[in-house]
């Protein structure tokens, strides 16, 4: 894991925004949707349309859709933040 990959992850207890997450983090829009995206990748996040809503993995259409949906951290990414 990557030190921004452990910052985001530090953001990620808790359901939050593509927006509150660049705002936090201070970082570029390119910058955060790479990260979210390997992150996605390694199955550590999951992805939601809202607060409660969240997207089958296989249906996130991320590339056109990532700065309108949510993140929340997955088991396996808890486990692999935490294990750092």
């Amino acid at each position: 894991m990557t030190d921004l990959e452990y910052d985001v992850m530090d953001e990620l207890y808790f359901v939050s925004s593509f927006e509150q997450l660049r705002e936090t983090l201070e970082l570029e829009d390119d910058e955060l949707r790479n990260v979210l995206q390997t992150l996605l990748r390694k199955e550590w996040i999951t992805c939601y349309l809202n607060h409660s809503e969240e997207i089958p993995h296989q249906e996130a259409d991320f590339s056109d859709h990532y700065q309108k949906y949510y993140y929340l951290a997955t088991k396996a990414g808890l486990l692999a933040h935490n294990g750092r």
